[in-house]
């Protein structure tokens, strides 16, 4: 937690959720369209992990209500 989420924040989370969870490869992985989640270094994670990334249409946040 901090005051303010930075890239690097979103970063150290996802690491900890990962190394927690152990998910397989193949995984989606939703966010929104925040400048954290759309950072190359975010989104280059997610390749190294077997990730693939998801981001809802600006302001339509019920694209992915159901998941």
């Amino acid at each position: 937690m901090d005051k303010i989420m930075t890239k690097e924040l979103v970063i150290s989370a996802f690491k900890m959720a990962y190394k927690r969870q152990k998910p397989g490869k193949g995984v989606i992985h939703h966010s929104d369209r925040g400048v954290q989640y759309a950072s190359y270094e975010y989104q280059k994670l997610l390749k190294e992990y077997g990730m693939t990334g998801c981001m809802s249409r600006k302001g339509n946040y019920y694209d992915y209500a159901f998941v």
